[in-house]
């Protein structure tokens, strides 16, 4: 009788060499589309921070005197 060899060594590899693969495509689509992507991101992010910024210039320019007077009553 053969006695049954253990594959859990060979089956960790075959994982790594997935993973590996897979991180590797990952890079390279990054690569591909990193400036079209970052070019979007940078338009969105500057959009929001325009919006928010223009609500709290609002926000500070509605306070009067009275109001700032009620605040420290």
């Amino acid at each position: 009788m053969k006695a049954r060899k253990s594959k859990k060594g060979q089956t960790m590899v075959e994982y790594i060499i997935i993973v590996a693969l897979v991180a590797i495509s990952l890079i390279a689509v990054f690569t591909y589309f990193g400036r079209a992507t970052g070019k979007k991101v940078a338009g969105a992010a500057a959009a929001i921070s325009d919006e928010e910024g223009n609500k709290a210039k609002d926000a500070v320019e509605s306070i009067d005197e009275n109001t700032i007077k009620r605040l420290g009553e």
